[in-house]
């Protein structure tokens, strides 16, 4: 039996048209937003609305070059989950989880930037087994952890072209699988 598809959004970049996935494939559902943000304090600002989103076993994958902005964006979630401890890079401990201050799920930050292969690499760090209670965020995860869910939102951030301005950044937001689907992507709008 053929999954429902999925409500056409008009932010979705592929308009309704299947993914390169495949027809049927849970990755077939896919929504994407693009945004613009114009300083460090508006990726802070997007960090904390973007929790407001995020519940246990979601996966958080960043792309960016070095300096894009993805530990700003994770270190406004953490202020939005409401958890213990200052969220900065993991690069040296590639993961750090910082437990809910609350009744929310806790942070899970990896940085898999020194990590080369995919998810065999990964699996020391336990996170197949941490996804589940907590939300899990990954620097530089791409091709490294797609394995761990069918349901994750990839953000990926790149500096703006052509702008004067240092801190412009343009994010291209895609929710991949049934998760995402009825997700409202579009509160992360300022």
């Amino acid at each position: 039996m053929e999954a429902p598809a999925a409500p056409h959004n008009p932010s979705d970049r592929n308009h309704g048209e299947p993914n390169p996935a495949g027809p049927g494939d849970p990755a077939d559902v896919r929504r994407t937003l693009e945004l613009t943000v114009t300083s460090p304090e508006a990726m802070l600002d997007l960090g904390r609305r973007l929790a407001g989103l995020l519940r246990a076993g979601d996966l958080v994958m960043l792309t960016g070059e070095l300096g894009a902005g993805k530990t700003t964006l994770t270190r406004g979630l953490g202020e939005g989950l409401n958890v213990r401890g200052a969220v900065t890079s993991p690069t040296f401990v590639i993961a750090r989880v910082h437990p809910s201050l609350g009744d929310g799920p806790p942070l899970v930050h990896v940085d898999a930037y020194r990590l080369g292969g995919g998810l065999d690499e990964m699996e020391d760090l336990d996170l197949d087994v941490s996804l589940p209670d907590s939300v899990v965020v990954v620097e530089w995860g791409e091709g490294k952890v797609e394995e761990l869910t069918e349901d994750r939102l990839q953000v990926l951030i790149a500096r703006a072209t052509g702008d004067t301005d240092d801190d412009v950044r343009r994010l291209t937001v895609t929710g991949l699988g049934e998760r995402w689907a009825e997700a409202d992507l579009d509160a992360l709008k300022a």
